[in-house]
Formats: C-alpha cells, structure tokens, sequence
C-alpha cells in the first residue's frame, strides 16, 4: 500500500505545538514530497531561535509519519525564515535615480565572484535557477548573495520566501535580507509590489549602481546576479561596471528560446564577460502518474549548442510540478533532498570544484 499525502498531512495534524495549533493548521510544512516508501518534507519554524526549540517535535513527526502502512524510510529537516526586522521607518534613501559617477568598479571589495545568470528569452525559469543555485551553494558552505537585477520583473522576494521592507538606518546603505542561508536584495522589496516600473535606461542603471554598491553584502563567496531576459541596460551596466567573473545562460532546448540565448552569448563576447556554461531548462517532463517521459520544447538542443560554441554543458533540469510549487511557496526545491535537490547539488558541486565560485 502506498502512502498519501492527505495521509501525511492527517498525521501531522496530530501534533500540537505548545502555542497552540498544530504544523498544518500554521503551515509550517514544506517540500512534502512521496517517493515510493520514502518520505521528505521540511518543518520552517518562524526563526531561528523557535527551529533550535523544535527538535523533539521534528523527531516527534518523523516517528509519526514512519508508523504510518507503507512508509519506509523518513526524512524531515528544520529550517526558518530569517528573523524578523524591528519596525522601521522606510529607507528614506531614493531608489532608480541617475546612475552617479563612480571611479572605481562597482563591485564590492568583501564579494569575492559576482556570477551572472542570464537568458536572451524569458520565461526559461532562469530566476528559478538562480534561487536554487543560491541555496545550493549555500547548503554546500558557501557564502552565498543574491541580487534579483530583473527591474521590471521581480521574482525572488516571492521564490524566497521574504517580503520585509530591507533597512537603511543611514539613508545611505542598504542593509539586506537573509533567506535559506543566503543573503538577498531585489527592487521588488523597495517597491509597491503591485505598481509597475516604469522607468527609462538611466533610472536602471542608477538602480542596479544602488543594489550593488550600497548594499551591506558582507564578506560573500559569490554573488550570483539573476538578470532580466534580453541585452539592455542592465546587462551592460553590470557587464561593464561591476566586473563579473563570468554568466552563465539558461535556455530550454526549443528552437526559439536558443535564438535568443545565442544572442545573450554573443553580448557577453562583446562585453568580454566569460561565458561559464549553458543549462538546459524543462529539458523533459516526467508524467507523476504513468511515468511517460515527454519532451515538450524538445530535448538536448543546448547541448547541442554548448559543444557546437565549445561551451561547457552544465547540466539538464526536467519540468518538475514541485519545484513550481516550492518557488511560489517561498522554499526553494534546493532546500530538500529529493532529485531536482540533488540536481542542484551536483550543479553546485560542479561549480565549486571547477573553480568558478
């Protein structure tokens, strides 16, 4: 007999927390995943302080899912969401205005990569990539930023799980937010996230100059940059101002999205930026119920692409119905340990043992 998630989810209903309710009546469950008789899932307390006092109910839970008929093997992990910030009066400094004349690069002397992520086309899942790249390597020991450059777009305050307003106790630095062991920064924290940008090319670039250069980053391993789609303003700035190491460009294996990603590759010749490797995105679709394998924007066209360019191939990631849901959770797939987990682990791994990060 299989177990089921409603199963699961019944059980873990049982256990009451001493303030009352219990880890789904506060949903406090996350990346609840079922393979065959193996179960994972992830208990996020609401700090850290809360996750040190929780591990008898971690453990609690991990006996009570066992017992159930069909279960084999059970993993859960604790995690928590950065600690609350002490209400503050916005930054009162003024974000999006002219780009100010630097005479020294903007990058950051305590940040010792910046690493791009980067795609010609959107819609390729390249902020979903970076998110959990950031976390991977987080999880691995690095010291791990996270700038969410995509001005028009931003996505990872939600892919992350934070939605505090970040401090500026001098109006001069930013003072950033920390989420699954990284260190973040998007405009979408500064900004009405229900109002659009509308903001011409020397407004993003003053805005990216602020969220690099004013940002209290601290000593970082790597940052990795998650760029919006296309070759504009950002791209340039970033490319000529903050001296990246190196981008790397996501792409699914479809036609229309490789000629976009071609053009992103070509920009960062231009720019002399190293091209650090290519990913192919929703590279397949596995079918949860018969385990039919799809190809639905084809498969291995970047592959094709990364040895036609001389490029490194980085590595596959399928269509994968639980990484949508962790990213519109808050709790990226990289904090668990199930196969997309692990698939960024080795992509990780990758990086750190080639030097790049």
């Amino acid at each position: 007999m299989t177990v089921s998630k409603s199963d699961i989810e019944a059980r873990l209903a049982e256990l009451q927390l001493p303030d009352g309710g219990n880890l789904m009546s506060r949903d406090m469950i996350r990346a609840l995943s079922i393979e065959g008789d193996r179960v994972r899932f992830v208990i996020e307390a609401s700090n850290p302080e809360v996750a040190r006092q929780m591990e008898p109910l971690r453990a609690a839970a991990e006996r009570a899912v066992a017992a159930l008929e069909g279960v084999g093997q059970v993993s859960v992990a604790l995690t928590a969401h950065s600690p609350a910030a002490k209400p503050a009066e916005p930054p009162s400094l003024k974000i999006g205005g002219h780009p100010k004349p630097q005479s020294t690069p903007l990058k950051p002397a305590s940040v010792k990569t910046i690493l791009a992520v980067a795609s010609g086309k959107g819609g390729v899942g390249k902020s979903t990539v970076s998110s959990n790249l950031a976390v991977a390597l987080a999880r691995a020991g690095q010291r791990v930023g996270l700038l969410d450059a995509d001005i028009y777009g931003p996505s990872q305050p939600r892919m992350m799980g934070v939605s505090q307003r970040p401090a500026s106790p001098d109006g001069k630095i930013i003072e950033p937010l920390r989420a699954h062991g990284v260190t973040m920064m998007s405009i979408g924290l500064m900004l009405d996230p229900d109002k659009a940008v509308v903001w011409r090319g020397p407004m993003l670039m003053g805005a990216l100059q602020q969220m690099i250069s004013q940002v209290n980053w601290g000593e970082l391993d790597v940052l990795i940059v998650d760029l919006p789609p296309g070759t504009g303003d950002v791209q340039l700035t970033l490319c000529q101002k903050a001296e990246p190491s190196g981008a790397i460009i996501v792409s699914t294996p479809q036609d229309v999205a490789l000629l976009d990603a071609r053009k992103a590759i070509d920009m960062f010749n231009t720019l002399k930026t190293p091209v650090l490797g290519l990913i192919e995105n929703m590279s397949t679709f596995h079918c949860p119920n018969c385990g039919h394998e799809a190809h639905i924007f084809g498969h291995g066209g970047v592959a094709v692409e990364a040895e036609r360019l001389g490029l490194p191939f980085l590595g596959a990631l399928p269509i994968d119905l639980d990484t949508r849901l962790a990213g519109d959770s808050g709790t990226p797939i990289a904090m668990g340990d199930g196969p997309m987990a692990q698939a960024y682990a080795a992509l990780a791994d990758r990086l750190i043992r080639g030097g790049i990060v």
